[in-house]
């Protein structure tokens, strides 16, 4: 408990703030006086004074650095020499009470590497002697075979042998449909096997497949980032020689010893030390209301000097799930709602996302449902089924040549679809292509109006995915994105915002998934989707939109930037006041105890400056911020 104590454990400093603050109230009313052998107000002194001064000679010795608690310490030191026991122990609240908003407004230990471990499969169900053993991850070697069965993440990098399957990739390349995969195709460890069983030769082990070298890469990273220091700590060396000083010399030309010790209490920046986590308070709350966590204070002065935006496109632009952008007939007796009916019925049974997609938008249009006879589905390729008595086929180009149906006249119809970045399914009937339907990763409904008011506040987009190129160009063009880079691994990502940082460019990524994570925490500042991001882009962000609100970017970069000229309004305040009250104390206008009421006006001033930050609205989630 004494460590918790001296080490300012904020349960521990919040307990001993209330009972300080209760006892200098009675000290200063004279409750108890004359009850008590003592100033009560001496309880605020131990709880809150003596890990001031502990912890600032500490400081000094063992770390020989002098902080801002070495000034104050001073003060408290001097305070109570000449017995003025109340300023002493206002002092100490005061700085308590700046610690516990800074412990408050601070971002807790990142946990992004822990939980990005903690999806690394534990078993691998390994292939011996004809026998299928459920092993540990660690125990796989470099070629042995591995079955992976629907549904599981696939414990290490490898190489399919076996079986066809769709693997879900989103989580480490951004790629918002899940890749068909077959016999020689090469599948990574993190990724999800979608449906299906099929078997792998293990081409890494689990330490060096490529999930455990994003944890590394992740590890590096955050290594690499420099902690926060405070404007009181940076300059309380210049501080303490200045206070004593000026305390020296007031003691020098007046003979008088108590306007020296007045001058040392004044002097104590407690407005100064208060001014940063007060308005950063303030900035976090109101990003609160409007479903933004920012992290900490660090975080939020980070966010206010970004000037270049890098978004991911899959659940960032947009919704990340495939959805049908196209239904195109090429026979001349079919209609598009027929089409999409044929389509639909046929791929009622299927487990594959895009099928899914394919039903529910028959059934959003108010399809009827009905059954399909004889279904059949071929991992990766496509489905069959009779309907209203017709062989229905519906599937990749592959999947038609494979059956003998010519495409050529359907490829060339769906070009531009492709080109657009989206994926192409045929549907024949009766061994005849009578039409194709197109699916892509449907665009964010404020997406567009996000980038045009980001622009509008300087802040230039890029976006930065690791789908294809065809995909990227569609969904940049729309929302109006110039800089484009696709085909990205997560640490291609990486070591492109490191180079945007190279050329001093402020950038903030944007992202949702896993594969977002090391780019999130190289950025100079980092947001995260919260409603459908990843853990660990979650935990490496400095920001989370709690519901995926894009539309709220534009304000939360205003509102930053006003926390920190809040800021600096608070800290030129705060040092005003402090100045004025050395000049009151060396003509002997103020006592150590006005002295210190007059110096608590300044920590009030900071407070309720930076309370005005909770009037900032976003009237129309994105519109420019008003007081």
């Amino acid at each position: 408990m004494i460590n918790k104590w001296l080490e300012n454990e904020p349960k521990v400093t919040l307990f001993c703030a209330i009972t300080s603050a209760i006892s200098l109230v009675l000290s200063i009313t004279g409750v108890l006086k004359g009850i008590l052998p003592i100033d009560i107000a001496w309880i605020a002194v131990v709880l809150c004074g003596v890990p001031i001064v502990i912890g600032a000679f500490r400081a000094v010795v063992f770390e020989h650095d002098i902080k801002a608690d070495m000034l104050v310490s001073l003060a408290l030191i001097a305070s109570v020499a000449t017995k003025e026991y109340f300023a002493a122990g206002e002092v100490s609240l005061i700085m308590q009470i700046g610690s516990l908003l800074e412990d408050y407004t601070s971002g807790k230990a990142q946990e992004g590497i822990e939980k990005l471990i903690g999806m690394t499969p534990q078993t691998a169900r390994v292939i011996r002697n004809g026998e299928e053993l459920i092993v540990p991850v660690e125990e796989v070697k470099v070629g042995d075979m591995l079955s992976v069965i629907a549904g599981v993440t696939i414990p290490v990098d490898g190489t399919i042998l076996e079986g066809e399957t769709a693997v879900d990739q989103s989580v480490m390349t951004g790629e918002s449909i899940p890749v068909d995969k077959r016999p020689g195709d090469t599948v990574s460890s993190g990724t999800v096997n979608q449906f299906g069983t099929f078997t792998m030769r293990a081409d890494a082990v689990s330490g060096d497949s490529s999930l455990q070298r994003m944890v590394r890469l992740a590890k590096e990273a955050e290594e690499n980032k420099a902690p926060i220091v405070t404007a009181a700590d940076k300059w309380a060396t210049y501080l303490v020689v200045i206070a004593l000083a000026c305390a020296g010399l007031t003691w020098l030309l007046t003979g008088e010893f108590m306007r020296a010790v007045t001058t040392l209490v004044v002097f104590c920046p407690c407005a100064f030390i208060l001014a940063t986590p007060t308005a950063v308070l303030a900035g976090i709350g109101n990003a609160a209301k409007v479903g933004i966590i920012v992290r900490s204070g660090e975080a939020l002065e980070k966010l206010s000097r970004i000037r270049s935006v890098a978004l991911d496109k899959t659940g960032t632009l947009t919704t990340g799930k495939p959805g049908v952008t196209a239904v195109v007939p090429l026979d001349e007796s079919c209609t598009e709602s027929e089409l999409l009916r044929l389509a639909a019925l046929s791929e009622q049974k299927s487990e594959h996302p895009l099928g899914k997609a394919i039903c529910r938008t028959y059934e959003a249009q108010g399809g009827k449902t009905g059954e399909a006879e004889d279904f059949k589905v071929l991992a990766g390729q496509g489905v069959s089924a009779l309907v209203d008595g017709r062989q229905i086929l519906v599937g990749k180009e592959d999947f038609m040549h494979s059956q003998g149906i010519d495409t050529d006249v359907a490829a060339n119809k769906s070009r531009a679809q492709r080109e657009k970045g989206a994926t192409v399914v045929y549907v024949a009937a009766d061994a005849c292509v009578i039409g194709f339907i197109a699916l892509a990763d449907s665009l964010r409904e404020d997406a567009k109006e996000t980038i045009e008011k980001l622009k509008a506040v300087g802040i230039t987009p890029l976006l930065l995915t690791g789908d294809h190129e065809g995909a990227a160009r569609a969904i940049a063009e729309s929302v109006g994105i110039n800089e484009v880079r696709a085909d990205l691994l997560p640490e291609d990502k990486m070591n492109i915002v490191k180079e945007w940082k190279s050329r001093s460019r402020q950038i903030c990524m944007i992202g949702d998934g896993v594969n977002d994570a090391l780019a999130l925490r190289s950025a100079n500042a980092g947001i995260a989707m919260g409603g459908i991001g990843s853990d660990i882009a979650i935990e490496s962000a400095d920001a989370v939109l709690v519901s995926d609100d894009i539309k709220r970017l534009p304000y939360l970069f205003e509102l930053t930037q006003k926390v920190m000229k809040k800021i600096h309004t608070n800290i030129i305040a705060s040092l005003l006041i402090n100045l004025s009250a050395v000049l009151l104390s060396a003509f002997g206008i103020l006592n150590p105890v006005t002295g210190a009421l007059w110096h608590n006006f300044g920590s009030v001033f900071v407070v309720v400056n930076a309370a005005l930050l909770l009037r900032l609205k976003d009237e129309t989630a994105g519109d420019r911020l008003s007081e």
